[in-house]
């Protein structure tokens, strides 16, 4: 038997072969680019959940509480996208709305503007905030938090209110930001009567494995973007500190009664592009 024949290919071919290869992965590369800027970004998804509460009062069963977070003004989010936002919560006609920090980016340029917007905003049971580590960076908190109140929204500051409805009673208490703030769970939800139902607003959610010792049953974080690019089959490629552990949806924590939602949030920051992690605004049913 003879040796088998050896195909060679040439220099010239190989190099032709490698250059439509590289052609085609920078094609890619650029078809993503402009589909994860232009498109994704602002393709905002509108998340249904329902929640399930043991022990709410049957006063509260079919609450509407609307759940958004990460506006990043500032960042590619001027006052027209947050008019958009405001557009879509209020299709839902929610009876709650709960807004968890990074109000703005690293600019505060936009937020006298912004608050005729936010004030659009109404739900029966009020409106609730708390602020996020961006909106600390510019050592303007009080600022942020001036317009939020100007806003209408109730800035949860390491503190609770006492929501009422058909002689029942819903707590709804939040921190301060984890990272950059002084959280204080334990005087958030002080004087809270024993087997009450309580909401806790938390920039970071992992901060929930802290906010498990305490009596409280559901957690709304921001802060992950949900990764704001995710790989398929791999998830997100880089999620920031106090959100590595509860990233996205919704999740039970150390089998405690506390269940955390985290929201993939509305804006962007570092780059103005998300990858298979649209912005949410999320509608949490409550039962």
């Amino acid at each position: 038997m003879g040796d088998p024949k050896i195909t060679t290919i040439s220099r010239k071919s190989f190099l032709h072969k490698m250059l439509k290869i590289a052609g085609r992965l920078v094609g890619l590369g650029v078809v993503g680019g402009l589909y994860s800027y232009g498109w994704e970004r602002q393709w905002i998804e509108v998340t249904r959940v329902p929640i399930n509460l043991p022990g709410m009062p049957e006063a509260f069963r079919g609450t509407k509480l609307v759940h958004f977070s990460d506006l990043h003004l500032g960042h590619y989010c001027e006052p027209k996208d947050v008019q958009h936002v405001v557009n879509l919560i209020m299709l839902e006609r929610p009876d709650l709305i709960c807004f968890t920090g990074d109000l703005v980016d690293e600019s505060t340029r936009y937020l006298s503007a912004i608050v005729p917007i936010l004030q659009q905003l109404q739900a029966p049971l009020g409106k609730f905030a708390v602020l996020g580590n961006h909106d600390y960076r510019l050592q303007e908190q009080n600022v942020v938090r001036s317009k939020l109140t100007s806003s209408g929204f109730e800035v949860m500051d390491n503190r609770h209110l006492r929501l009422d409805k058909q002689g029942s009673s819903l707590y709804i208490a939040g921190i301060d930001d984890a990272l950059f703030g002084v959280p204080d769970v334990s005087r958030a939800v002080s004087e809270i009567p024993a087997g009450e139902t309580v909401i806790l607003l938390a920039h970071e959610p992992d901060f929930a494995d802290e906010a498990a010792a305490f009596p409280v049953h559901l957690q709304l974080s921001g802060h992950s973007h949900g990764g704001q690019v995710r790989i398929p089959l791999m998830g997100p490629v880089l999620t920031p500190k106090l959100s590595q552990k509860y990233v996205q949806g919704l999740y039970g924590v150390n089998n405690s009664q506390l269940q955390v939602y985290t929201t993939r949030g509305i804006g962007t920051t570092i780059l103005p592009i998300r990858f298979f992690c649209r912005p949410e605004v999320t509608v949490l049913t409550l039962r």
